[in-house]
């Protein structure tokens, strides 16, 4: 550090006031340093100089805006936050190095150009080390101090020191696992783009739905603004010119909004739209017509699996009479003790009181007997994803359930439309895809075939508002939202496996990456394992028969687990959970 300010009192210069660099300054500046921002583009100025007035007063000096870096001179450390481009990144750091006396710590935010060769370009290898930045920081946000053998220990504790200053939590990742996480991220991110750009449905379904569906921290398309869609496309066409995966070329949606100068949330329009402030400005997305809605008072749940449990529990907690029914006597009692067990599991960890608890019991009840169906407003199977199962299922559904009851099923990668045909009520039948665990996971996708019924539509997202779930709407289609988004992304990690000179830890080594670095509740490996990797295999090969695409292939790597009895948690042999309990 140089003698100019004291160590308690440092000022940052930051270079370049793109995404990184932007919040960067806020941070600094929201927790009362003094910040010196240096960007070339009068209009970045500008935006940023309208935003810090935008966010009101704090006790901190007003940070310094300029497109001239003779200003870093006697800054105590300086943050290059430009374009991930060896060339402009060397410009940039040379230059900080002419202004800046030997001795200032120089920090750099390169995800892609390495560091050691950045030390030396730099002609201040001492001085240098990098931050590695997995999306644009805000306080608590995950980052990596990165050092080189050439750094100075006097460099290293300035790092530090930046890291406490901006509020951001250190974690240690990797220079491959970080880079291999980042590519399975702006995959998924793509094809959440792509998805929106199709018009299936709109952006703030796809984010809702991964965000609740996956446990994300942020929605693909939020995340795309919040990186910036620019430098979001030059990762990925950079990317997809050094692997050659087209999994990579950037979504044409990403091209044209960058065209009309909307970048994100840097810009304030994107996939959203932000104020001057950077928040995202509420949507106006109409409130859903529930008029036609039926009213349902009693509940059927047609299966026994974990998937029919958890919906049975869910139902009676809500209030309504429910009725389960198995392929057996057996197989019913044993249902309604896993639901008792679930439930007294909630009280122990108060979730719920053992008053509710009670009373959904009571609400319960378990037969093998279909015709125990015939009274209910609503019923959802859940049996097995195998087409022709659920096709009889229906059918029978058609000739027990009582006329405008509404069927609906569960699956989750096969056809509405070919369960509604079955019924021969096709009027009558909705998708009403929960998620495992259903009394913990908040989503459900409500999917419409063509010959869905509004007044069935709006029964069914009346129901799932009742059970104080997120509903999100969908056409009918292989894989909905979140298993189309999902496990393209799934099969690109397991794809790592056969990647030349893999890592032999790579599967541990990239769920920390996702883990840590994008603060994802687990790594696609570790997901596998919760899901099934039986249950994987299946939805992969549906998906794969309805979009015959690479994206889509099927992992041979997964088949051969399956084949060998390695399904994952639920029988303690998979690829992350041999220790851990079955489920």
């Amino acid at each position: 550090m140089t003698a100019q300010t004291p160590l308690a009192a440092p000022t940052f210069g930051i270079v370049g006031l793109g995404s990184v660099g932007e919040a960067l300054l806020f941070a600094l500046h929201a927790a009362g340093h003094r910040v010196v921002g240096i960007d070339t583009d009068i209009a970045v100025l500008d935006r940023v100089g309208r935003r810090l007035k935008a966010a009101g007063d704090t006790d901190a000096p007003e940070p310094v805006l300029t497109h001239d870096s003779d200003l870093l001179r006697g800054t105590d450390l300086v943050v290059e936050a430009v374009p991930e481009d060896r060339a402009v990144k060397t410009e940039a750091l040379r230059r900080i190095a002419e202004v800046c006396p030997p001795g200032t710590p120089l920090i750099t935010t390169t995800a892609a150009v390495p560091l050691a060769r950045l030390a030396i370009a730099s002609r201040r290898p001492a001085d240098l080390a990098g931050l590695r930045l997995f999306t644009p920081p805000s306080a608590g946000s995950p980052a990596e101090p990165v050092h080189t053998p050439l750094t100075s220990a006097e460099t290293a504790a300035a790092l530090q020191l930046l890291l406490d200053a901006a509020g951001l939590t250190a974690v240690e990742v990797g220079t491959q696992p970080a880079a291999d996480a980042t590519a399975l991220l702006l995959g998924l991110f793509n094809r959440a783009a792509a998805l929106h750009d199709e018009g299936y449905v709109p952006h703030h379904a796809i984010d809702t739905a991964m965000r609740l569906g996956c446990g994300l921290p942020a929605g693909p398309l939020e995340t795309l603004d919040r990186i910036g869609l620019d430098t979001a496309h030059a990762a990925l066409t950079d990317l997809w010119q050094r692997t050659g995966d087209s999994s990579f070329a950037p979504a044409p949606v990403l091209a044209r909004m960058i065209d009309d100068g909307h970048l994100g949330r840097k810009t304030g329009r994107g996939f959203y739209t932000y104020d001057e402030t950077a928040t995202p400005l509420p949507e106006h997305t109409g409130t859903p017509d529930e008029a036609t809605a039926r009213p349902v008072h009693r509940v059927g749940v047609l299966g026994s699996g974990a998937m029919a449990r958890g919906i049975a529990e869910v139902t009676a907690v809500a209030g309504h009479p429910t009725v389960l029914v198995a392929r057996g006597t057996d197989k019913a009692r044993e249902a309604l003790e896993a639901v008792a067990g679930s439930l007294t599991r909630s009280v122990r960890r108060g979730k719920v009181t053992p008053a509710t608890r009670d009373k959904a019991l009571a609400a319960l009840r378990g037969t093998a007997d279909l015709a125990a169906l015939a009274d209910c407003d609503l019923v959802i199977e859940a049996v097995a994803e195998d087409p022709d199962v659920k096709r009889e299922m229906f059918t029978t559904l058609g000739e027990v359930c009582a006329p405008g009851t509404v069927l609906a099923t569960t699956t989750s990668s096969l056809s509405v439309a070919a369960c509604a045909e079955a019924s021969g009520r096709p009027a009558d039948v909705v998708g009403l895809h929960f998620f495992n665990p259903a009394p913990v996971m908040r989503l459900v996708e409500i999917a419409h075939a063509p010959g869905t019924a509004p007044a069935t539509f709006a029964t069914a997202r009346a129901f799932c508002r009742g059970l104080h779930k997120t509903a999100v709407e969908c056409p009918d289609r292989t894989g909905f939202i979140v298993n189309s988004l999902l496990f393209p992304y799934l099969g690109a990690a397991l794809a790592l496996l056969d990647r030349p000179g893999a890592d032999d830890r790579v599967i541990e080594r990239t769920d920390a990456a996702v883990q840590h670095g994008f603060g994802y509740p687990m790594g696609p490996f570790a997901l596998l394992d919760t899901i099934g990797l039986d249950v994987s295999l299946a939805i992969q090969n549906r998906l794969y028969e309805r979009f015959p695409t690479p994206d889509y292939l099927p992992s041979q790597a997964l088949s051969e687990l399956v084949a060998a009895d390695l399904l994952g948690r639920k029988n303690r042999r998979g690829l992350r959970t041999a220790s851990l309990p079955a489920r």
